[in-house]
């Protein structure tokens, strides 16, 4: 596939000949302490096999299906855990955005701002975080087809800003179930942009507990690898200590434990040129056709 442009976060570049990189972190911030320690966690498994990291955590989980779940600790208290994170290992840090008035301070500690997908078409907001300057991480709608997310980008982009990634998190298929149709990554990185595989959500099965999702994690690592073969750019995948306590997606969440293994298969396919020069010619080939 062709390259794309390259974006800037901190020390970390995404696009063009870039090596994927890694966006990960819990869910929710659950607690200082919990997600402190997952971060250094993280750190140390990263730094272990040379893949760049951008944690990633929600300081306020706004689209939760039940006005009774965990949503977080809120907008300031949730920018004081990230900052710290940020400042302590020297990493980027991303989390969603939900309304405007919540954009100017959240850039203020953000290295990244997230357009959550099912706010994906909301304009004003899409405008207001890419206004800032900042990196933004526009996240697929389940409910849209990836060439709708063409307009997604001209609308940031029409602030001048073009630090901008795509994320392919599944499509709805019917009721409760999200596939992941492996075309959407070839058609959204001829858009330009950076497209990163969000491996953890595109395995969710929405309202499934009734007044939570469920998940199949267990399809997290084979989705992850067909998209790394497919040629992307970064892998978002949420991860936590121990997922069945989680208070928020941990049916689709990646046990940490199980980090360290999939990052080696994930650098095998990363390095293999064959996969990758397959990949780009029989793109190219079917262009021509």
């Amino acid at each position: 596939m062709q390259c794309t442009r390259r974006v800037e976060i901190g020390t970390i570049t995404l696009g063009g000949a870039s090596p994927f990189v890694l966006i990960a972190g819990p869910c929710v911030i659950e607690s200082y302490d919990a997600t402190y320690r997952l971060a250094e966690q993280l750190c140390a498994m990263v730094r272990q096999r040379g893949v760049p990291l951008i944690f990633k955590a929600s300081y306020d989980k706004a689209n939760r299906t039940s006005v009774h779940s965990f949503r977080g600790p809120g907008l300031r208290q949730g920018l004081a855990v990230l900052r710290a994170i940020q400042k302590d290992f020297a990493i980027p840090v991303l989390s969603d955005v939900h309304c405007r008035e919540e954009v100017d301070l959240a850039a203020e500690v953000l290295d990244v701002l997230q357009i959550p997908a099912l706010l994906c078409r909301q304009t004003d907001l899409v405008v207001a975080a890419a206004r800032t300057g900042k990196p933004v991480n526009l996240k697929k709608g389940q409910f849209l087809s990836p060439y709708d997310m063409r307009h997604v980008l001209e609308k940031a982009a029409s602030t001048g800003n073009t630090n901008l990634l795509v994320t392919e998190r599944g499509t709805m298929f019917g009721y409760g179930n999200i596939v992941v149709d492996m075309r959407s990554l070839v058609i959204l990185r001829d858009f330009g942009y950076p497209v990163i595989f969000d491996a953890t959500h595109s395995v969710q099965l929405p309202g499934q507990q009734g007044a939570a999702s469920g998940g199949e994690r267990h399809f997290v690592s084979p989705l992850a690898r067909a998209a790394i073969a497919v040629g992307i750019d970064g892998i978002f995948m949420e991860v936590h200590a121990a997922p069945d306590q989680a208070l928020c997606d941990g049916p689709n969440s990646l046990n940490l434990n199980n980090v360290p293994e999939l990052l080696q298969e994930l650098l095998y396919l990363a390095n293999c040129p064959c996969i990758m020069k397959n990949s780009q010619e029989e793109h190219e080939s079917s262009k021509r056709a």
